[in-house]
């Protein structure tokens, strides 16, 4: 069906004289290069940028998304809904031709009958029987037929652009969640392995204050530092079963149907990601070329309201034929040709108000289309200077992980030895917990930065 409406709409939109109206401007201009500096050099013609982060499990739940999702499926729907309302607009484009057949039979039941009936007492049933054909064509003087095919062809391209939004927002969600599930998990990990120390130390201060050799204030420390990492367990827990809850609802089905493999965390790479230049943009993101689509489809409405105050010739011929009897009904052909011409002249103000309407419609789609180009411009820009800021410190912060880990492994040892206090052993120990959790938090921004570049900038790099 859908096949038919595309190929119908099609033969419907070539038969019009004159071309499509201009493309909108936007009155921006978009700036040279980027604020934040990025390699313009790198290969951007990948369309499937999930596959870039080196994840089995993350390709299938896309692919399972995109058959799954439910708002996916409703965005698809209104393209169909959009496409046939192409048809109907550019029907009016070509004559509308109708045939009929009648057949009437005439009875009279008792008395003699009357002029207006053509039966009467010697004749008592009456059979007729014509067929006709019609075609009425209204001229399109004004192009308010065409422009009203033109608004709704845009309002096709729209909904194709807005169903690649809703694809976008959806598959980016998926990688986000995705991530964030195995980012919660390796935080669980290494709570598990810290709370293994922790425990491992506060075994070693039992077995010194049994002695006598550490005081009931050191073995007091040990087991708050103990229950402060248990209690941290429960969090990453429910947090971790959220993003799998949310990541179910993307691919439309219940968490107890979601499957991840055996990815790890740390198996997750981030692409390089070439930004382009701003001007490429306005090519790349679906959302500004939806925008521009209703802002085109908005400029052809104004010329429809201006042409509905404007004369209408319509052109109307019929082809028929009648008979007493079915076997005579072509013996009569006749045929009747009319023209008439329709001019507003009283509305109360209808037709005028109706195209200051679309006027002001206009502009005020104007005014989205240049916001969306903004804020689409803000959208790479953040990506950008998030990726800048998490590279820099996770440099720093991979040095500082290393110190920590060296320095928890001297505390230690020095302990056991007796060379230290358990406050030297205690402070290593809470800055080793909070490095590796940070290296986690960075790896997840870092991750989530690339996913945002990706959307930012359309998803693939595709000329829609």
């Amino acid at each position: 069906m859908k096949a038919q409406l595309t190929l119908l709409a099609a033969s419907l939109l070539l038969v019009a004289c004159g071309g499509t109206a201009p493309r909108p401007e936007s009155g921006l201009q978009a700036q040279a290069s980027w604020d934040s500096s990025t390699d313009v050099t790198t290969q951007r013609s990948n369309q499937q940028w999930w596959t870039q982060f080196a994840s089995p499990d993350l390709d299938r739940l896309i692919e399972q998304a995109r058959g799954g999702s439910y708002d996916l499926a409703a965005a698809i729907a209104r393209v169909r809904q959009a496409q046939a309302s192409a048809v109907v607009a550019g029907a009016p484009l070509l004559p509308e031709i109708k045939g009929g057949l009648n057949a009437n039979r005439q009875k009279l039941l008792r008395g003699n009958g009357y002029s207006q009936l053509d039966a009467d007492s010697d004749n008592k049933a009456v059979d007729y029987f014509d067929a006709s054909l019609s075609a009425s064509y209204e001229i399109d003087f004004w192009g308010g037929k065409r422009a009203a095919r033109d608004s709704a062809v845009e309002g096709v391209r729209a909904s194709e652009f807005d169903q690649a939004t809703v694809e976008l927002t959806l598959l980016s969600g998926v990688a986000n969640s995705y991530t964030q599930a195995l980012a919660l998990g390796e935080q669980q990990r290494i709570a598990e392995l810290n709370l293994a120390n922790a425990q491992s130390v506060l075994r070693l201060v039992q077995t010194r204050y049994d002695s006598g050799s550490t005081t009931a204030l050191e073995l007091a420390q040990q087991k708050s530092l103990v229950a402060a990492q248990q209690q941290q367990l429960p969090l990453f827990r429910q947090q971790a079963a959220e993003a799998m809850i949310t990541l179910a609802a993307l691919l439309g089905q219940p968490v107890q149907a979601l499957q991840l493999g055996p990815q790890s965390f740390a198996e997750l790479r981030w692409p390089e990601i070439a930004a382009g230049v701003p001007s490429e943009l306005l090519q790349r993101r679906p959302d500004i070329a939806g925008a521009e689509a209703r802002l085109a489809a908005a400029q052809a409405d104004v010329s429809v309201a201006r042409a509905a105050m404007l004369p209408s010739v319509t052109l109307t011929a019929n082809l028929g034929s009648g008979a007493n009897s079915a076997g005579d009904i072509l013996r009569s052909p006749f045929y009747n040709l009319t023209a008439g011409l329709v001019a507003p002249i009283f509305n109360n103000g209808r037709l005028s108000a109706e195209r200051d309407k679309a006027k002001a419609r206009q502009e005020e789609l104007l005014e989205t289309y240049r916001g969306t180009i903004i804020n689409g411009f803000a959208d790479v820009e953040k990506a950008l200077n998030s990726i800048s800021g998490v590279d820099q410190r996770r440099q720093w912060q991979d040095e500082e992980l290393n110190q920590a880990q060296i320095a928890f492994r001297i505390a230690q040892s020095r302990y056991q030895a007796g060379a230290v206090d358990l406050l030297t052993v205690l402070e290593t120990q809470r800055t080793l917990y909070a490095a590796q959790d940070l290296n986690v938090q960075l790896r997840l921004l870092r991750l989530q930065a690339s996913i945002a570049l990706y959307k930012a900038l359309g998803g693939g790099w595709q000329t829609l």
